[in-house]
């Protein structure tokens, strides 16, 4: 693949991007005691807990189990809806537990929504950074997944130019970025270079035919002090931006527009909609129109882990969770066009009412359906055969069905005593 520099390429890098609109994360991995890196406190008073890992110095809050933290991605998700309904955190305070965003406190840095380096944190979100986790980094728990359907991923082009079809990208540019944090997954580029090889597939192509071009760029600002103010909930960073308008998400799009490539990857109604609105790029191969859902896996399903510790010595808190989401859920599957309302305000879909089409047929309460647990393979077997993880693992040992078969089982006690707790019809007050 050729390098690009990345300033020259994109206009901006994504660090510049995140810094102007001050805040943004969304990814996942991890690294334990033990495993990677060396612990030691703080100054005294402080709970905040300094760890080396691969060089890197990261920052999260010292361990009580009177707390469990989430972070989320922002994607759909009943965890994105809860976030607005506080529902999961009144599962915690039955037993007592501080729940919270984890990112509220301002001892914790960004690298625990992506590396899982924090005991007492669950994470619902993209699905390649906590495979990276699990293979490479420390054992996690696979909890519940959520899929969306038939969002593989499009290829965009500029609206201008002369290209209709992927034959027609035959010896031109298709741009694909890399990081250069080698403490974090790729998920972008892993998600860039699954789609285009599958849209290449599908078409008789291959890697040859194109020239894949790479734009590195730092992706360096998970620690820096401009972007740690602390946030009670992770819509606020969305409120305190146009983040529908934005490039922190779309960073090939300047290179495309520039003409400095001729194609670029993009996911399918999410981001495709508002780019094609502009009427300067159209989708000439879109994933989400085949039927096949092998091709689906753009970073999905979305994904519910925690630490092997919290599953062990403390199954309550992952029940917990789990309770939540079975709840939120069930809201959301009922209520579609309030969820949307809400996931509106976090995701990338053009609007409201672009968001309730995308979601209309999402069954918001997670699971761990055997072809769910297939499209996680299939995503695990991409990252192994390309070098984005270096081990392998059994994802069906991976999956821990039996938190959430224990939510839904106390919460079906939980509405058998509510209804034996109801006032039984009398005949007190009649007359005559």
């Amino acid at each position: 693949m050729t390098t690009e520099n990345s300033r020259e390429e994109n206009g901006v890098t994504r660090r510049e991007a995140l810094m102007s609109i001050g805040g943004v994360a969304a990814g996942a991995a991890l690294a334990s005691s033990g495993v990677i890196g060396t612990a030691q406190a703080a100054e005294a008073g402080s709970r905040a807990v300094k760890k080396e890992i691969d060089g890197k110095m990261t920052t999260t809050i010292s361990l009580d189990w009177n707390e469990v933290y989430y972070t989320n991605c922002p994607l759909i998700s009943a965890s994105n809806v809860d976030q607005e309904l506080g529902w999961t955190a009144e599962e915690y305070g039955k037993l007592g537990v501080k729940f919270a965003y984890f990112r509220s406190v301002p001892e914790t840095d960004w690298y625990p929504h992506y590396i899982h380096n924090q005991e007492n944190l669950i994470r619902f979100g993209g699905l390649f950074p906590p495979i990276h986790v699990n293979a490479d980094y420390r054992r996690t728990r696979m909890l519940g997944l959520t899929h969306v359907p038939f969002e593989g991923g499009c290829l965009m082009v500029r609206a201008k130019d002369n290209l209709f079809r992927m034959s027609d990208l035959k010896g031109k540019k298709i741009g694909i970025t890399r990081s250069l944090n080698t403490l974090k997954n790729d998920w972008w580029r892993i998600q860039e270079h699954q789609g285009i090889l599958l849209m290449l597939q599908m078409n008789g192509m291959t890697e040859k035919d194109v020239k894949l071009v790479d734009f590195p760029y730092p992706d360096d600002w998970y620690d820096d002090p401009a972007m740690l103010k602390p946030m009670i909930n992770p819509t606020f960073w969305q409120l305190n931006r146009d983040h529908k308008h934005d490039l922190a998400f779309r960073p090939l799009e300047t290179a495309l527009l520039e003409g400095k490539v001729d194609a670029i990857y993009s996911q399918s109604k999410v981001f495709q909609h508002i780019q094609e609105a502009t009427g300067e790029m159209a989708a000439i191969e879109d994933l989400s129109k085949y039927p096949d859902w092998r091709l689906q896996v753009a970073n999905i399903p979305a994904i519910i882990t925690c630490t092997d510790l919290m599953a062990k010595e403390h199954p309550e808190l992952v029940v917990a969770f789990m309770k939540g989401m079975i709840r939120v859920g069930r809201w959301s599957n009922e209520h579609k066009r309030a969820a949307a309302a809400i996931l509106n305000k976090q995701t990338y879909y053009l609007d409201e009412a672009d968001t309730y089409e995308g979601i209309k047929h999402v069954d918001m309460v997670p699971n761990l359906s055997a072809q769910n647990l297939a499209m996680v393979n299939i995503g695990k077997d991409f990252m192994l055969k390309h070098g984005y993880i270096k081990n392998d693992f059994d994802v069906e040992k991976w999956a821990a069905p039996e938190f959430l078969a224990q939510a839904g089982k106390e919460l079906l006690e939980d509405k058998i005593e509510m209804r034996k707790m109801e006032k039984i019809p009398t005949m007190q007050g009649r007359v005559g």
